[in-house]
Formats: structure tokens, C-alpha cells, sequence
């Protein structure tokens, strides 16, 4: 009938802001560049839990001139994480951009998300060495692969982006999906992070992150 008509085409302004409202971050965007932290401390938002990390001039850095630098050389068992303090995060969108500098036993690294503490969180990463890109989750100190995809390793920068809404996790890899998993141990929210493994030396710049209304 044209009166119903006319009532749904005046209600679905209503509906589309309404979504969008749903769908809008309930946090606003957060970025580290690292450019104006102290040289040779770690950045001041962030951990040193295991590793060493600290602030490193880079002049190959996407944004210059400073880094994040992961620079012990551990034994392979033993998994390198640096969080944000600051940060608390369900349903999040977090991107980094990373360079392997070296590393015999393990190259790269990646982001972790909801992170409990430095022995509990997921973490999405890439391995030059092994040319694949992996997604865990780490449970009392103890890995668990959710997902894996072979990409062929190039010298450089790269990026790595992980979406995460309710159970379900896609991984991208410069701008491309490769993963998606659903898994629902970590249902909190929880801290961001950095990660490396073992002797794998990295820089890491221009992290950002956006958290996201969970699902009702």
C-alpha cells in the first residue's frame, strides 16, 4: 500500500544510522610510530616482559626515523613479548609494519591480541625462514597453531593485519587475506602486543589499532 510504502522508505535512514551505530568503534584509533621516544629505552606505553626491546633509529622505517627493535637472541622455546600497557581490546582491527633483521633459529614476528598476561594471548605472525604465516594461541606459556599459509619471504618491510570480531580471525598480509579461523578460548578483552620467537631480531613500526562494539 503507498502509505506502508512511504512509512519504510522514511525509516530506513532510522535503520542505516542505527547500523552504522552498532557497527562504530567504541574506541577511537590508537597509533605508535615510535618517533619521539627515547633512543635505546623501550617505549613508554610498552613492556619489556620477555626480550629485549627498545627504540632503534631505522632509516629504512616506513615513518623515520625510529623503530621498535626485538634484539635478544633467546634459545627456541622461549617466546619474546612486549604489550601495551594502556590498551584493552575484544573486538579490534590491528595492524604493524615489520622487518626481520636476523636470526638463525626463528626470523619475523607478529601482533598479539587479548592478551591475559605474557603467557596468554593470540598471536598471528610471519617466518621468513619457513615462509608461512601462522595464527596460534598461546595457553599457560604453551602454543597451539589455529591456522597456516605458505607466502614466499621477501627482504623489506612488510605488514601484518588481524581482524578479530566474536570467535571469528582473519589475517591479512600487505593488504591480503590468507587466514581465517574462529576459536573462542580468550572471550575478554585483553592488551596488545608485539612478538618475536626465540633469536629473532626485528623492527617494528607504525602499529595502530581500533577496537569495535562486540556483538549483542
Amino acid at each position: 500500500m503507498p502509505w506502508q510504502s512511504g512509512f519504510l522508505k522514511g525509516l530506513m535512514p532510522t535503520l542505516v544510522l542505527s547500523a552504522v551505530a552498532l557497527a562504530s568503534p567504541v574506541q577511537k584509533p590508537k597509533s605508535w610510530s615510535f618517533d619521539s621516544e627515547i633512543v635505546d629505552q623501550v617505549a613508554a606505553e610498552f613492556t619489556s616482559d620477555v626480550g629485549d626491546w627498545t627504540v632503534v633509529p631505522d632509516g629504512s622505517a616506513p615513518s623515520k626515523p625510529n623503530v621498535l627493535a626485538q634484539s635478544a637472541k633467546n634459545e627456541r622455546p622461549v617466546f619474546n613479548v612486549s604489550l601495551v600497557r594502556s590498551t584493552s581490546y575484544l573486538d579490534l582491527d590491528i595492524e604493524v609494519k615489520f622487518k626481520a633483521i636476523a636470526g638463525q633459529i626463528d626470523q619475523g614476528g607478529g601482533v598479539v591480541w587479548r592478551a591475559l598476561d605474557p603467557k596468554n594471548y593470540y598471536i598471528a605472525r610471519y617466518n621468513p625462514l619457513e615462509n608461512n604465516y601462522r595464527v596460534y594461541k598461546v595457553e599457560n606459556g604453551r602454543r597451539l597453531q589455529l591456522g597456516s599459509s605458505d607466502i614466499k619471504s621477501s627482504e623489506g618491510w612488510h605488514s601484518l593485519r588481524v581482524r578479530m570480531t566474536g570467535d571469528q580471525i582473519e589475517c591479512f598480509y600487505d593488504g591480503q587475506k590468507y587466514l581465517e579461523v574462529k576459536d573462542s578460548s580468550f572471550r575478554e578483552a585483553g592488551k596488545i602486543g608485539l612478538w618475536t620467537k626465540a633469536d629473532a631480531q626485528t623492527h617494528f613500526d607504525d602499529l595502530k589499532v581500533t577496537g569495535f562494539n562486540p556483538p549483542e
